[in-house]
């Protein structure tokens, strides 16, 4: 969805560049710092400004994003005046003749409706008044309508009606973009929470029991692991942010291990290497200790003697290498496949195929899970973490309160 909206946004700005230049042919010849052709030139104008209205909007229509983007919608188009408009009200008049905002909301009903543009003229009794004349183009998402780029001018013209209609179709470009990052953010929240929901129980009870043995036979034991369940599930159920550093989530993956070791004892050996100038990268929240709960959960599972795991974080140049690796019972291929492709559920615990997707949704297909397994082999998942990725940021540490 996201290439066919750019490839249409692509597509409009040969147009938006037709109409700068038609608006402005007759305009004294400016510099042309070595474009070319008035109409190069024109094209170069209408790119730039297109790109400095763009930002804004990709965070949907509102009265900031509608002030920030309003002056240069209104340059591209060569009005004297232009509003935006949502439903119900006028976000931003960007130009003379404001005193026409209420008239303009009256004539918007049917365009709103419709999801039709219009062009009518406007009625005035102040003298000096340059707007005489109102072209409405509505701003769709999905088809349905979410406001109106209106733009102003004189008298009527058959080429700003036909400008105003491609800008406003540029504006919608903008909005459903930015739709759908919306609905990324709200994907990538629902999946937190559905990690939430799936953290085993079996892990808290046991937990809790363990702590509960400690109580009378060593007191001091029993407070400090009643700390490290406090910290790892406050950090587990935390309720800011997307994103946290891979310090903080190693440091939650500290806690949990202290737990698990207090029931399983030196039946579970864990090793760490990790390279201190990866700590700040950033990465999903709960991304890795869900990998850590999977290799403990396998590692120990069918087994009497010691679970050895393994955990890595290097360097690798643009991104940061995560491995973890258990020596357990490990897994069929293609089972693996189809609990990734969701095409079986995972028994217990908090499956793999919500943190790979999780990845896939952030990161892009080529950085999901790398998984290596056989039955009776162990199980090596690798993580790449670009250390730079738009959009990823850390909410700042946790400490206890």
């Amino acid at each position: 969805m996201s290439g066919f909206l750019a490839g249409l946004a692509v597509a409009v700005l040969p147009l938006l560049a037709a109409g700068f230049w038609l608006g402005r042919r007759t305009a004294r010849p400016r510099h042309l710092g070595g474009l070319g052709t008035p109409v190069e030139h024109a094209t170069f104008q209408t790119l730039h400004t297109a790109s400095l209205a763009t930002p804004p909007l990709r965070a949907g229509l509102t009265e900031e994003t509608a002030g920030k983007s309003a002056r240069k919608l209104r340059s591209l188009l060569g009005t004297d005046a232009l509003c935006l408009t949502d439903l119900k009200d006028v976000l931003v008049w960007d130009g003379v003749g404001a005193h026409h905002r209420a008239e303009i909301m009256e004539r918007l009903a049917g365009p709103l409706e419709t999801g039709r543009g219009e062009a009518f003229p406007l009625t005035c009794d102040t003298p000096d008044c340059s707007v005489r004349w109102a072209v409405v183009a509505p701003l769709t998402v999905d088809d349905r309508v979410h406001g109106a780029l209106v733009a102003c001018a004189p008298r009527e013209s058959a080429v700003l009606v036909r400008a105003a209609g491609e800008v406003a179709r540029w504006v919608s470009v903008q909005l459903e973009l930015a739709d759908l990052d919306q609905s990324r953010t709200r994907l990538i929240e629902a999946e937190i929470k559905a990690l939430r929901a799936q953290i085993s129980p079996h892990f808290i009870f046991n937990s809790l029991a363990v702590i509960a043995s400690f109580v009378r036979t060593d007191p001091e034991r029993a407070r400090e692991l009643l700390l490290e369940f406090a910290d790892f599930t406050r950090y587990s159920f935390r309720r800011h942010g997307d994103f946290t550093t891979l310090a903080d989530e190693l440091h939650a993956i500290d806690h949990y291990l202290a737990l698990v070791r207090a029931r399983f004892g030196d039946r579970l050996a864990v090793t760490l290497q990790i390279a201190p100038e990866v700590l700040p990268v950033a990465l999903p929240f709960l991304c890795l200790q869900p990998l850590v709960e999977n290799a403990v959960k396998h590692g120990l599972e069918g087994k009497s003697d010691r679970c050895r795991i393994q955990i890595t974080a290097q360097d690798a140049g643009a991104e940061a290498l995560v491995v973890i690796e258990d020596d357990g019972a490990g897994m069929d291929p293609g089972l693996l496949r189809r609990i990734l492709a969701r095409e079986v559920s995972p028994s217990g615990g908090i499956g793999l195929s919500n943190v790979d997707d999780r990845l896939r949704q952030v990161y892009g297909d080529d950085h999901g899970l790398v998984i290596e397994t056989a039955v009776g082999a162990g199980m090596r998942i690798t993580v790449r973490l670009p250390k730079y990725q738009p959009g990823v940021h850390s909410a700042g540490r946790l400490g206890r309160e």
